[in-house]
């Protein structure tokens, strides 16, 4: 069964092949779930699909800060680069094949576009429909692994010849919008980031638990920002209101951020970009992606 998801977390019950060059350090078979996640994917879909033609594309590991071997995709343009780069951050599925698409639409545009699994600790999240174990899942990376895990991707990165390692950004989508957020408040590194719809501060109806599990808030951290943030979000996202992507703007221009701030698109739902969903709006998906290529070609390519 198909889930709709309406919220960066996934639904609330009252809601209701890969073509692969050679990549040095790349493993033989994919280390991730070939197809598209099922417990989001339409019936009616015909997600964007970007060929690699051109590119390197493959699967790496390296090491977390926790020890952990952590799986990344990888794909970049052929040849020595060396090439900017942006991580991508998940949604809550984890790295299935649209978020894979997505790094290679970056790799065409220049970039060097890298997906860490955030979630693999556990379980991979990817395959599965039963979206009480996703949500599961993607609850026991907290703030601590998951900005280590960045970390990692970054210094991993760093190491590689093809790697402007002046140069990085990153974007993410739903989970991942927040952890764009909360990354550029936390790491020097990053010259750019794009939020797409991730969570900005804690649901009314958050216990104080959930309240406390979600620290820090995006909303929180305006002041701390190092390089400009674009937020990307649908004015009709059940799970993000927009009180609180007004209170964010609000903390943003109290910051001084000039650099940054949030674009609401009218009537979009949560979920605009994801191609494989029912959620997908085309034209507020193009023009977003057109927006993120022109900060990261600013902030990225200068």
């Amino acid at each position: 069964m198909t889930v709709r998801l309406t919220r960066p977390e996934g639904s609330q019950p009252q809601d209701f092949a890969l073509s692969r060059r050679a990549l040095a350090g790349v493993s033989a078979g994919s280390l991730f779930f070939a197809g598209y996640a099922p417990a989001a994917l339409a019936a009616q879909a015909a997600p964007i699909r970007t060929d690699a033609e051109g590119l390197e594309v493959g699967d790496v590991t390296y090491p977390a800060p926790d020890g952990f071997q952590l799986p990344a995709y990888v794909a970049r343009p052929q040849g020595d680069g060396p090439f900017p780069v942006v991580i991508v951050v998940s949604e809550i599925f984890g790295v299935h094949e649209y978020v894979r698409d997505v790094c290679r639409r970056l790799a065409k545009a220049g970039y060097a576009a890298i997906a860490p699994a955030f979630f693999v600790r556990v379980e991979d999240p990817a395959p599965l429909s039963d979206m009480a174990r996703v949500q599961e899942i993607v609850a026991a990376a907290k703030y601590p692994q998951v900005m280590g895990d960045v970390s990692a991707t970054m210094e991993w990165a760093s190491t590689q010849p093809w790697v402007r390692d002046d140069r990085m950004g990153i974007t993410g989508f739903c989970w991942g919008g927040k952890v764009v957020w909360q990354a550029c408040a936390r790491f020097a590194a990053l010259d750019a980031g794009v939020a797409w719809y991730g969570r900005l501060a804690p649901s009314a109806e958050a216990t104080p638990e959930q309240r406390a599990a979600g620290e820090p808030w995006p909303v929180d951290l305006a002041d701390d920002l190092k390089c400009p943030v674009l937020g990307l979000y649908g004015e009709a996202d059940r799970g993000i209101p927009l009180p609180s992507v007004e209170a964010m703007n609000t903390a943003l221009q109290r910051a001084g951020r000039t650099d940054s701030g949030i674009h609401v698109y009218p009537g979009a739902p949560h979920g605009f970009h994801a191609d494989y969903r029912d959620s997908y709006r085309e034209a507020d998906a193009r023009d977003g992606w057109r927006r993120l290529l022109e900060l990261f070609d600013a902030r990225l390519k200068a």
